[in-house]
């Protein structure tokens, strides 16, 4: 043979594999001898085997699925630097809306002084005027003391007003109280949950502490000698005419007796005219001790308790056009004030000074009656002795609220004068001297009081503060509407201190501050000062039994005594 034989070796066609075979090593064959038709078919073999391993290939790896699978980061891409590199202008209509209103804002602030709005003008003028008052010296009034003035002003202005007169304000008042009363009138049922809640609180706090005093003054004094033969509570008639509850002034003063009581002219009785007689010390009664002199006032031990006297005619005397003095037989003396106006008054005083007849005399010659004591008593009078001791304690059938009013919880101003305008509690014997009113608390304790707990005195003061004032005003009115109706009332005005200091000082202390409350009452509300009598007792009558500090027991109270020295039949 002549050709040559080129021996190859090549791999053996590997079978083709299943997923999950294990592949076989490719054995070594000796191949034979191949033609070039042989090569060519054995390289398109190779090319269809490449195609197929290409085939085989994941297609996330193939050129083209990785192109289609970055094209939308990319259009995101282009599309965030398309934005990015828009204008001004394509700014969305929010943006543009909030921009303006920020625009407007500061346009605003640049405005100039005069585009400020009016009502910002008043608010600024309103706090340069603030700053100007508080920049004013001190001799500049306040604001709130001008305001304070002004309230006073017109307190006067209204007391002064006629009846007729009163202004649109005191008719919307009186609207109020009396629907205030027309409520207050309502059956029980028909009163609303809060207004019950709040008159228990009230009543609650009226009810009287553990400690409270004994309820009438006459009961804390101490015991005294009775006058041989006196009454005692052992009669009858005398416990009847305390158990029986006056209708009115009149029926308290009831005589057995129907007749009428006859007063005559206090100026008819002729007098010779003496200079101001000198008081620097008074001549002292029998069963009186003087213990001091302290202001001018004259302080004495009497019946186991201290009584504090005092030129009384000071408070009378002011502003008078005139004022002399008559003597009359019995050792009497007449004092005769004559005012501005042509009014007087006239009071008569026995030996001691003690009151027995006051009058006031109109300029048309008519007599009021504001102190009278019958002929048949001025003996007794006299005598400087507490005419309460021929009497039975008192035994009050009426609640304490009826008998004594705390001003600390009168809502209604009305309610003083329909406390003032009751009448006694029990029977009025006869009718008795200032002098003897003020000295005998048995006495005293047959008609109604005021305790004005809402007056408060800086410690150791008798000045009434002038923010204090102004709570005068309620009991005020009540007076000067009861004295509209009878002009001859006549109001007791008493001091009262708590247990604290030297009970003399007290004693002084508490008349000087009962003093205080009538000026005030002239001064501000003309409050006549012939209808008021005024008189401290110190700390003989603790409201709340302690002989600590206590302010219920600094106060100052009020009593109308007019059925206990005037005959009613005067005032009608």
């Amino acid at each position: 043979m002549g050709a040559a034989v080129g021996l190859t070796l090549t791999p053996a066609p590997l079978p083709a594999l299943s997923r999950g075979a294990q592949p076989l090593s490719a054995p070594l064959i000796l191949a034979q001898a191949q033609l070039p038709e042989e090569e060519e078919l054995l390289r398109r073999k190779k090319g269809k085997g490449a195609k197929r391993d290409e085939q085989r290939t994941p297609r996330a790896e193939r050129p083209a699925q990785r192109e289609r699978a970055e094209r939308p980061a990319a259009r995101e891409r282009e599309a965030v630097k398309r934005r990015a590199a828009e204008p001004e202008a394509a700014i969305t209509e929010e943006r543009l809306k909030r921009r303006k209103d920020r625009e407007a804002v500061k346009r605003r602030a640049a405005e100039p002084e005069p585009a400020i709005t009016e009502e910002r003008q008043k608010r600024r003028k309103n706090r340069e005027a603030v700053r100007r008052r508080a920049a004013e010296p001190e001799p500049a009034i306040t604001e709130e003391r001008q305001k304070r003035r002004k309230e006073r002003e017109a307190v006067k202005r209204r007391a002064a007003e006629p009846e007729p007169a009163i202004t649109e304000e005191r008719v919307k008042r009186r609207k109020e109280r009396e629907a205030a009363r027309q409520r207050a009138a309502e059956p029980e049922p028909a009163i609303t949950e809060e207004r019950l809640k709040r008159r228990k609180e009230r009543e609650a706090a009226m009810r009287r502490p553990e400690n409270a005093a004994r309820l009438f003054d006459s009961a804390k004094e101490k015991p005294v000698r009775r006058k041989p033969g006196g009454a005692g509570s052992d009669q009858p008639a005398a416990r009847a005419r305390a158990e029986r509850l006056p209708e009115s002034d009149a029926a308290a003063q009831a005589r057995a007796s129907t007749d009428p009581v006859q007063i005559g002219s206090v100026i008819s009785e002729e007098g010779r005219r003496i200079e101001r007689p000198r008081r620097e010390r008074p001549e002292v009664p029998e069963g009186a001790e003087l213990v001091r002199e302290v202001n001018n006032r004259f302080i004495f031990r009497t019946n186991n308790t201290y009584f504090i006297e005092r030129p009384r005619e000071e408070r009378f005397i002011i502003d008078a056009r005139e004022v002399y003095y008559e003597e009359l037989p019995r050792s009497r003396q007449r004092e005769v004030v004559v005012r501005p106006d042509g009014t007087r008054i006239v009071t008569i005083r026995n030996r001691w000074g003690d009151v027995v007849r006051r009058v006031k005399i109109l300029p048309d010659d008519r007599e009021i009656v504001l102190v009278y004591v019958e002929d048949d008593y001025y003996d007794e009078v006299l005598e400087w002795r507490d005419p309460g001791l021929d009497l039975p304690p008192l035994d009050l059938d009426i609640p304490v609220r009826d008998y004594i009013l705390d001003a600390e919880w009168v809502e209604d101003p009305e309610d003083y004068y329909t406390f003032l305008d009751q009448p006694p509690v029990e029977q009025v014997e006869r009718t008795y001297s200032l002098d003897e009113v003020r000295r005998s608390a048995r006495i005293r304790d047959k008609v109604r009081r005021i305790d004005l707990d809402i007056i408060n005195f800086e410690f150791g003061s008798a000045q009434i503060p002038e923010s204090e004032i102004g709570k005068l005003e309620g009991v005020a009115g009540a007076m000067q509407r009861l004295l509209k109706e009878n002009p001859g009332e006549t109001f007791l005005i008493e001091g009262h201190t708590d247990a604290v200091g030297a009970e003399v000082a007290n004693l002084a202390l508490s008349d000087q501050r009962a003093e205080a409350v009538a000026t005030a009452l002239t001064n501000v509300f003309d409050i006549a000062p012939e209808n008021m009598e005024t008189q401290g007792y110190g700390e003989q009558y603790l409201k709340v039994e302690t002989q600590g500090p206590e302010r219920e027991n600094r106060r100052v109270a009020i009593r109308r005594i007019t059925p206990l020295v005037a005959p009613v039949a005067s005032s009608e």
